[in-house]
Formats: structure tokens, sequence, C-alpha cells
């Protein structure tokens, strides 16, 4: 399994924070690549991405100059002039990288010292449509970048020569308890993982269904889709809504489902899915297998077998790696990513290639071979069927 794509190579905060990575890999995949190179100077910023969506500066640009994007800003400044003169230089160091245009209007207002001024206006490129918070309901990478740079998943870092040294997980050693857990006790940072899982879901699964996997029918026999672990239900929904003849059910914890919302065409249910997946003709997964070990993979697949008819399949859709890692952008991606499961003791969870997931899937007891379709990136559909 290949994946091509340019190549590229950079250092920044622990040699590229794997997080940004992801992005970055996606915008390339979005057709972005312009993107890549102000986000590898932005990740030697630490935070600095997450201050420009916070005060909200992509969703402000309309050709506006750095005072009027500072009048948008949720919560205004102690000192406008200060405020304005700061915004200004983050929308240049943006533009010097493409993020942004700028264009300038020369003498608009005298210096004190009567010499002229020059004010710098700054607009949209296409790029920023996927840093927008909402980007039409297209998906967005901004909720997911400000998760990126959140303290507790950046701390974790400091503890990983530790955890290789005497075992352990790198996020537990900085935080004192795993990842979810802690996640479960901040409200703020589940909402913002939330969301940032919801946005990509929007991305990918767009994608997923204007792709090949659909052009080849890959939902035309289904009447009954389970969507494990699917989360507010934002994939799930993005399914009914252009097959009308599937009834959708999302499966999650009990705690995640009371926090749903009613989606046309779906049934939310909870439960946990290590003890049992709902019936239905097909189950889905967008990201799950890799959060667990390989025994709780057999585990929740066998569940699946089980919960589909004959010829029923499950359509998982994971990041795959290639079986020799690859020094292209695009090679690198899964492997960036698998490094985040690690840092971050997901279960025992990792990223793995096509062979593996075969493995598991003719363990719980579906045929093989399995089948593999492109998404787009280092995403990939398998089908596992009975």
């Amino acid at each position: 399994m290949a994946f091509p794509g340019a190549s590229s190579s950079a250092a920044g905060y622990n040699l590229l924070h794997p997080l940004l990575s992801f992005i970055i890999n996606i915008m390339m995949f979005l057709g972005n690549t312009v993107f890549i190179f102000s986000m590898l100077c932005l990740v030697d910023l630490d935070d600095y991405a997450s201050t420009v969506f916070l005060l909200g500066l992509i969703d402000a640009l309309a050709a506006a100059p750095a005072g009027e994007l500072v009048a948008q800003i949720p919560r205004p400044a102690a000192n406008k002039a200060e405020a304005t003169a700061t915004v200004d230089r983050m929308m240049r160091f943006l533009a010097s990288h493409g993020v942004v245009t700028c264009s300038t209007d020369e003498g608009a207002a005298p210096a004190p010292d009567g010499s002229s001024t020059v004010l710098r206006r700054y607009a949209k490129r296409p790029v920023c449509r996927w840093l927008s918070a909402t980007n039409n309901g297209e998906g967005s990478l901004a909720a997911l970048a400000m998760f990126g740079f959140q303290q507790p998943f950046l701390n974790p870092w400091q503890h990983m020569a530790e955890a290789v040294l005497s075992g352990g997980v790198a996020f537990e050693m900085a935080n004192g308890m795993p990842a979810f857990e802690y996640m479960g006790k901040n409200p703020q940072l589940s909402a913002l993982y939330n969301q940032a899982m919801s946005q990509l879901s929007l991305l990918v699964c767009r994608k997923m269904l204007e792709g090949r996997f659909t052009a080849v029918g890959g939902f035309d026999d289904i009447q009954v889709l389970v969507d494990v672990g699917g989360g507010a239900g934002t994939a799930l929904g993005m399914i009914p809504s252009r097959y009308k003849h599937i009834k959708g059910i999302n499966f999650d914890l009990p705690f995640v489902i009371s926090q749903t919302k009613p989606i046309p065409g779906v049934e939310h249910v909870g439960g946990n899915m290590l003890d049992y997946v709902p019936s239905g003709d097909a189950v889905f997964m967008k990201s799950v297998l890799h959060l667990l070990d390989d025994d709780d993979c057999v585990k929740l697949l066998n569940s699946c077998y089980w919960s589909v008819p004959e010829k029923g399949k499950v359509i998982a859709m994971e990041v795959v790696l290639p079986a020799t890692p690859e020094t292209t952008q695009a090679g690198r991606f899964p492997f960036q990513f698998d490094i985040i499961c690690l840092l971050n003791g997901l279960k025992g969870g990792r990223e793995r290639t096509e062979q593996e997931y075969a493995r598991l899937a003719t363990g719980a007891g579906f045929r093989t071979p399995i089948r593999s379709t492109a998404v787009f990136g280092a995403y990939w559909v398998l089908e596992f069927i009975k």
C-alpha cells in the first residue's frame, strides 16, 4: 500500500508536533500545499496557531486592516492601539507564508513625525476555508489545531524518554491519569475534543461519500447501518441524508449518547462496544480500531460478526500504515499519527498496516481477502465480509 505525495522535511517543536504534522498532511491532500510551510513555522511558536483561532482572526477576515480585525474580537482589548499593532504583526506573518493576502494603502494616515505610513489590509486565501470555525458545514481543522496545542497534550513530550526507559504512558506520567479519563474530568477540553472529531468526521466522510467507495456501491445493499463509537452521530447523519433507504443506529457509551441531539433517520443507542453491538446489515466504524489493542480489536470485531447477517460487513475507516516506512510527506502521515497513539497510550492502540487489519478480521471470523478503498491521505475504507 503506497502513499504518493510530495516529499518535505522540517524541524520544529519536538522535530514537528505530530498532530500539527497530521493537519499539514490533510491540508496537502486538500490541495493547499502552501499551508505546509506556514504551519511548519507556526509549530515553532508553540500555541501561536491556537491564538489565531481563539481570537477569531481567520473568520473575521474580509480585506480588513488590523484595526477592524481587533474590533471583531469577541472580548474587547484593553489597549486598542497596542492590540492593533500586535494583530498586524501576526497577520503579516501569516501573509508572508501565503495563508492570507496583504495589500497596502500608501500614506493612509501620517505618522506623529509627519512621515508617511502604510495601512495593510488582509484577506482570506482559499486555505482559510479549512481554518474557519464553520466552513459551511464541510468540516474544519480549526478545533483540531486548537486541541493539539492544549497544555495537557504538550506536557507528555517531556516524559517520553521516561516512558521508554521505565515503561508506562507519557500522558499518564504528565497528567496523572489516562487521556480519556482526564478529558472526562475536564468538560471544556472534552467539548473541544468532541468538536475537533466532529469537524474532522465531516471532512473525511464527505470525501468518502464523494469518492470511489460510494461510486462502486459501498452502501447500496444496506438497510440498517450501525455506527459503533459514533459520538454525536456526525458521520452517520451524513449517510442516511444521501441514502434515504438506510436507517442509522448511532451506538456509543451512555454518557456520550446522553449529550446527542436528534438526527433524522438516526436512532441513538447507548452501550459498551466491547460487550455487544446492535444488529444491522452492516457496521460502520471511523477511527475506532486504532484506539484498541489487538485483543480488544478481535473482541469488538467478533461482536460485529455476530451482529450482521451472512454476507453482512464491517466498514472500517482508518489511517493505514504502509508496510514499510516511506519518506514522502504522504507516507509519513500515518506514522506521525501513530506517535500520537503511542504518546497518549490509547488502550494499547496503534495504527496498523492493511495486512495487520486483515489478520484481526480473520481472527474474528470474517472472510479473506478484505477489501480496501482509498479515501484521501492515509485514510482508507476497509471492508470485512461475513
